[in-house]
């Protein structure tokens, strides 16, 4: 599971900011194609550095926040994951809840990228018809040994392109992971609460190795 839980971050993050250094999408590229040419970017990248292999801390966190991130709808993400609190919110609290979110998913899960060893993406042909604005693209992780793992993505097309706003490992979809969490911090400290409850959370975050099986300097 520990492996399944890293996957579901290489999807949502590393797929994302490793999209921004390929060419940009052309715009009547299909969501299923867009995610395929993303996933093996990201696969061949992260196979290919040394650095990310050993799980060079620096090098993995400049590269994610130096990427913007465009194929990714994090206000979209947090608002699913706040539900009805995030209607209540301010605009500034609801900017500040989405950098941390967007935080929080980038230093817990950029470790991911340095155990991605043999494994290999396989798509499933997509089921949507061509006026569709929201679709869900299904992809499976072959891995080197054991049952493939099922890997769905929820992808909206908006002004900018599609975007992945969610993400399905095994069933359990990514927003609604974090949607219990959410609820159960802004219950005790309303949404300040909950912004700085994984505020402090990322900085112990941002204080830890990513890869801790990395052989030490």
């Amino acid at each position: 599971m520990k492996f399944i839980k890293q996957f579901i971050a290489l999807a949502t993050v590393a797929l994302a900011f490793n999209a921004h250094a390929a060419a940009p999408a052309p715009a009547n590229e299909a969501p299923d194609v867009l995610v395929k040419r993303i996933s093996q970017d990201v696969i061949d990248t992260a196979k290919a550095d040394k650095a990310i292999q050993a799980g060079d801390t620096k090098k993995v966190i400049d590269l994610v926040e130096t990427k913007i991130l465009p194929y990714v709808d994090f206000q979209r993400m947090t608002a699913l994951a706040a539900g009805r609190f995030w209607r209540d919110a301010t605009p500034d609290q609801q900017k500040a809840l989405t950098e941390q979110f967007r935080a929080l998913l980038v230093f817990t899960y950029s470790g991911a990228l340095s155990q991605v060893k043999d494994q290999t993406i396989e798509f499933k042909p997509l089921r949507a018809a061509a006026d569709d604005t929201e679709v869900e693209v299904r992809s499976q992780v072959n891995m080197p040994r054991g049952e493939p793992i099922p890997l769905n993505y929820r992808v909206a097309k908006g002004p900018q392109g599609w975007k992945i706003y969610d993400i399905n490992v095994l069933g359990a979809w990514l927003v609604e992971t974090y949607k219990g969490t959410f609820a159960s911090e802004i219950s005790k400290g309303g949404m300040d609460g909950l912004i700085k409850a994984l505020t402090e959370k990322n900085k112990k975050l941002a204080s830890k190795p990513l890869n801790t099986n990395a052989p030490k300097k």
